[in-house]
């Protein structure tokens, strides 16, 4: 079960990443008559899909077969670092050493 702390901090990101994918960048387009499709803090696309790529990182680092400080460790870095983090571990993590699931069991005839 997750403990409160790190619901918590789920949570936390959760409503970081939400704010940073809906919210509006400054409208300077019209300003400086710009391109619409600007980079910045707005989030739009690009930051909902960080948002749903780190939400499957947790999802696969609490189900896994780690030790408890080991998935707190990796969350901490995809927290604080949503891009660099996520590459970081699908990089290094060694995921396949830790896969609670190991594949489909074989169905026998009785």
């Amino acid at each position: 079960m997750i403990s409160n702390a790190l619901f918590s901090t789920l949570l936390a990101q959760l409503c970081w990443f939400a704010a940073f994918a809906l919210a509006a960048p400054v409208d300077t387009v019209h300003a400086e008559g710009g391109n619409a499709w600007q980079y910045g803090t707005g989030g739009g696309i690009i930051g909902l899909i960080v948002l749903v790529l780190d939400i499957i990182v947790f999802i696969e680092v609490l189900q896994s077969s780690r030790p408890p400080s080991s998935k707190l460790l990796w969350c901490l870095v995809v927290f604080l670092f949503p891009i660099v983090g996520m590459i970081i571990y699908y990089v290094f993590s060694n995921r396949s050493a830790h896969n609670s699931r190991n594949g489909y069991e074989t169905l026998t005839q009785s």
